[in-house]
């Protein structure tokens, strides 16, 4: 009989000593196979470990057997790697006799040698732990894999005090996600299954994310299995919701939990390694079309992940968006849709250098979606069905929507600084009729193409601008932007009118007053509209300075559009108003007062042939106008004078007032009458009423004239330099030849020709206006009026210039190619015209 011996180590290097010592003793005593025959030789942690197995397993772990161990283990912790390895054996043949009340015996006591031991020799014990999991893994039972997988989240839960070098997890990332997508014939059984296996997964990315030496976690072949098997359990939520399924045993809360987690602790590297195998399993489940999940999962993503991060997802589904160009118009929208979520939560916090790139991303897309409705659609399905077609037009419909929607949308969240940068930007990419420069090409797609891209792209400007403030209009509307944005509104379209007004709207009014000004209508008391406005600033009286005339132009050329309807209308009495109440001090008031005068007398005159319904829209809008302006400016005279009108045109021309022109029902007259002064308002009398009062009534005789610029060529409609050039030639083309008048000869004729008095008071007359005007009138009208002569006399210098240049004929011929062929054709000379100077 061999002696026993109990290691006590006294130091270090004592411990040290006998801890081998003991080992080389163990060794022999288990050759010699003394261990075997007695129980009194064995080593004691052998019998320690023995005595916690009961003789019948039901009885469960011997605790004090197991307290015993316990404080073995602590005391001598060199011993637990041994512990370690006998617990491993006793498992692995309790296993394979299917014994499986005593591997719960042994699990239950790893577990408990785990929490109570933290010591560095706890390494090689792991090490023993982990082995006999991925047994309990293999196992084909699932009560053992459940069992393995809750013994892994505890020893996940503990933190280590040193990292590990060699330690791998890559057998448990594949057995717990292939656990994940388990398929077993029992709806209960594979719940728990799926469960165990998120839970694993879970304790795999708690004891890996945060070990720097365990980074190989976050490579693809890993991320490919751990996100995949997330996804599949988070896309049951209804099914375990129909179940009954709820909290920790819901395999779509738990998944959700444990994705939310692993991309919480994602760092700046490792983005595109956790968002590219959702796009992928979008795309293999087909989750584009409805989109519902897809959405649901970016959502998880941009609220789970670190705000500085967010550009990486955005940079990722956009260059998504390009891999599926030529993919179903749905599932272009689905990915659009999910954008649109993406940058909407981005918005909000930091976005990265991506936000123009996201815009000039969707703007590509926008002309490929109306490329292919309008360009190859019509080549594509030239031999199907007209239903068929229209289905395609609707499903592009619905992926322009989308884009548009995520154009304002990410716009209209953004900060104001970049706000206005993102109007430039779309503003720029407006196509114009005539510019040879425009970003988007619109060659392919025709008019009626570049109209539609027209449509959108100022439809989400309007998004943009909503809730835009900024605290100088010259800040808001710099001149980059205003004069492109005017030059659309003198487009013979009155819905791109109508969208153009509607994003002045949104600049001008900083008070939110639009809203209460909506509809035209004779307001009884503005007042009680409760308008909120503050002092016009010096920057805002500079702007108007300067930019004034480009808008006053704007709403009179928009006044007499022939195709306005009452939004027109209603739109451009909303600009007039907000003008007023944001921007207008006495000389601006001033001049609104003349752009409204000069509106009402050209609807009289209509020397431009206006329907009747636009010449009453015109003087109803005045109407409206003056009504609004003489209560916010409060002066009693201009107030009575303007009511005085609108009673009378209540009981003699109801037709000019915006409540009964607009009705379906209301009847125009056949012409307006220029005698009845008394519905009109005239200029002297305002100017009296406004005397006094400290504005410059004197520039209320002065007409006002709109500014002639290049926007007027680069439209497609009739300028006002054209509409005088045409005017012109139509009165020089209608008069007769005066060599075939006989005119008759009396006493009256030469009696009229003898008095030339009333000629000199016409002429001194019209010297006195010309005066009057040149000394009041404002430098940009001045400029105005002497570039609309100097355009119409450079127009018929061109004419002249162009007779000219052409070769007087000649009896020798004239050179000219025909088929091919060249031939001389000559002009005989009794057939020449020669000019009077040169016969003689």
């Amino acid at each position: 009989m061999m002696r026993r011996y109990r290691q006590v180590p006294r130091s270090e290097a004592d411990g040290t000593f006998r801890y081998r010592q003991n080992r080389q003793r163990d060794s022999v005593l288990n050759t010699l196979g003394v261990c075997g025959c007695c129980g009194r030789c064995r080593p004691r942690y052998k019998r320690l470990v023995d005595n916690i197995f009961p003789e019948d397993p039901k009885d469960g772990l011997v605790k004090s057997d197991m307290e015993k161990l316990t404080f073995f283990a602590v005391s001598a912790p060199e011993k637990l790697d041994r512990i370690g390895e006998y617990l491993a054996e006793r498992l692995t043949r309790d296993v394979v006799r299917h014994r499986y009340g005593y591997v719960v015996i042994a699990m239950e006591a790893l577990d408990q040698l785990l929490m109570a031991c933290h010591s560095q020799s706890i390494k090689p014990f792991v090490e023993s732990f982990l082995h006999m999991v991925a047994k309990l893994l293999e196992s084909k039972e699932p009560d053992l894999q459940v069992l393995g997988t809750n013994s892994f989240v505890k020893f996940a839960n503990i933190e280590e005090d040193t990292p590990s070098y060699h330690r791998r997890y890559d057998f448990f990332v594949s057995q717990f996600s292939a656990m994940c997508h388990s398929t077993h014939e029992d709806p209960e059984t594979q719940t728990r299954i799926r469960v165990a296996g998120i839970k694993g997964l879970q304790g795999v990315v708690r004891k890996t994310v945060n070990d720097e030496l365990q980074a190989i976690i976050w490579e693809p072949q890993h991320m490919d299995k751990l996100i995949p098997s997330m996804l599949f359990n988070m896309q049951d939520n209804e099914e375990t919701d129909r179940a009954g399924g709820g909290g920790e045993e819901n395999p779509a809360a738990l998944a959700e939990s444990c994705f939310r987690e692993l991309l919480g602790r994602a760092a700046y590297g490792n983005m595109n390694n956790a968002v590219r195998p959702v796009l992928v399993h979008l795309d293999n489940h087909r989750l584009w079309d409805p989109n519902e999940f897809a959405v649901s999962c970016f959502r998880i993503i941009m609220y789970s992940i670190q705000a500085q991060h967010s550009h990486h997802v955005i940079q990722q589904v956009l260059n998504h968006l390009d891999t599926h160009s030529k993919n179903t118009p749905r599932v272009r929208a689905g990915i659009v849709q999910v954008l649109l979520e993406t940058v909407a939560i981005a918005a909000k916090g930091s976005v990265g250098p991506t936000v123009l790139e996201v815009f000039d991303t969707l703007l590509k897309h926008l002309r490929m979606s109306v490329d292919f409705e309008l360009g190859e659609g019509s080549r594509r399905n030239s031999g199907t069905s007209l239903s068929s077609n229209r289905g395609k037009e609707n499903e592009e419909r619905i992926v322009q929507n989308a884009i548009i929607q995520t154009i304002g949308f990410f716009g209209g969240n953004l900060p104001d600084y970049q706000r206005a940068e993102v109007m430039m930007f779309i503003m720029g990419k407006v196509p114009v009729y005539g510019t040879p420069c425009h970003t988007l090409d619109t060659v392919k797609i025709g008019h009626q193409g570049t109209k539609r891209i027209q449509m959108m792209l100022l439809s989400s400007l309007i998004m943009v601008t909503s809730g835009f403030k900024s605290k100088t209009m010259s800040a808001g509307l710099p001149a980059t932007f205003l004069e492109p944005l005017c030059s659309i509104s003198l487009m013979e379209d009155s819905e791109l009118r109508q969208l153009v007004l509607e994003i002045l709207h949104n600049i001008i009014d900083r008070h939110d007053n639009r809203a209460k000004l909506r509809g035209i209508r004779i307001i009884p008391n503005v007042a009680a509209l409760k308008i909120k406005r503050e002092k016009i600033s010096k920057q805002d009286v500079l702007f108007m300075k300067k930019h004034g005339q480009l808008l006053y132009r704007h709403i009179y050329l928009g006044c007499k559009e022939e195709d306005n309807v009452q939004k027109n209308f209603e739109l451009l009495f909303t600009a007039l108003a907000l003008l007023t109440i944001e921007l207008a001090n006495e000389e601006v008031v001033i001049d609104l007062i003349r752009v409204s005068l000069t509106l009402q007398d050209m609807a009289l005159a209509n020397e431009e042939n206006m329907p009747m319904f636009i010449r009453c829209g015109i003087m109803a809008l005045v109407a409206a106008y003056f009504n609004f302006l003489s209560q916010m400016i409060a002066i009693p005279a201009f107030c009575q004078h303007v009511s005085k009108v609108i009673d009378l045109r209540n009981m003699d021309a109801p037709y000019l007032l915006p409540d009964h022109v607009f009705r379906e029902k209301c009847v125009f007259p056949d012409s307006l009458d220029n005698e009845e002064s008394g519905i009109y308002f005239q200029t002297s009398d305002l100017a009296e009423a406004l005397s006094g009062t400290g504005y410059n009534t004197e520039r209320l005789t002065v007409l006002y004239v709109p500014q002639v610029t290049d926007e007027d060529r680069l439209t497609r409609r009739k300028s006002f330099v054209d509409t005088i050039s045409l005017q012109v030639d139509i009165l020089s083309n209608s008069l007769p030849d005066q060599s075939a008048l006989a005119e008759e000869i009396t006493f009256e004729t030469l009696k009229k020709a003898i008095d030339t008095t009333g000629l000199e008071e016409q002429e001194r007359e019209k010297r006195r206006q010309v005066m009057e005007k040149f000394q009041k009138a404002p430098f940009e009208e001045i400029a105005a009026h002497c570039e609309s002569k100097a355009n119409l006399l450079h127009d018929r210098l061109a004419q002249i210039f162009e007779l000219t240049i052409c070769p007087p004929p000649s009896p020798s011929g004239t050179v000219t190619v025909a088929t091919g062929h060249t031939q001389y054709q000559s002009v005989p000379v009794y057939e020449m015209k020669f000019p009077d100077l040169c016969v003689y």
